[in-house]
């Protein structure tokens, strides 16, 4: 009796082999595309905003445009002033124009990826995606 409870035993602690399944990703649902990558976009020019400040507000606080600014004034004459051309207005200006831009370039990316996908599913029969089932 004690072989039948061993094998018994044996069955019960082995896990079920996971199901898998491979399926074909054949179509990309254009709108779908576009707003994830409209939102990815948005995520971006919100970190490169916060990064521009971050980063302006360090090398201001350690007064590095104006040991560079001395630098030039050296060089090129006292004519050309720097902290004004690289004031804070300025250049959060500069990084809120640059997310702009990048927002719409990286949603029109996404749009022209997710219709090249779909064209060269004809061709290629599509991405083999496997899942399991744990």
């Amino acid at each position: 009796m004690s072989s039948v409870a061993d094998k018994l035993a044996r069955k019960s602690t082995r896990k079920p082999p996971a199901k898998q399944v491979r399926l074909r990703l054949v179509y990309i649902d254009f709108w779908s595309a576009v707003k994830l990558s409209f939102l990815v976009a948005v995520c971006l020019a919100v970190i490169n905003i916060v990064a521009t400040f971050l980063v302006y507000t360090v090398l201001n606080s350690t007064q590095i445009f104006d040991q560079v600014n001395s630098i030039v004034k050296d060089v090129a004459g006292s004519g050309t002033d720097l902290t004004a051309i690289f004031s804070m207005g300025n250049v959060m200006g500069f990084a809120i124009v640059t997310s702009l831009i990048n927002l719409v370039v990286t949603t029109a990316v996404g749009a022209i990826v997710a219709v090249l996908y779909n064209l060269s599913v004809k061709i290629t029969g599509g991405l083999l995606v496997g899942f399991t089932n744990n």
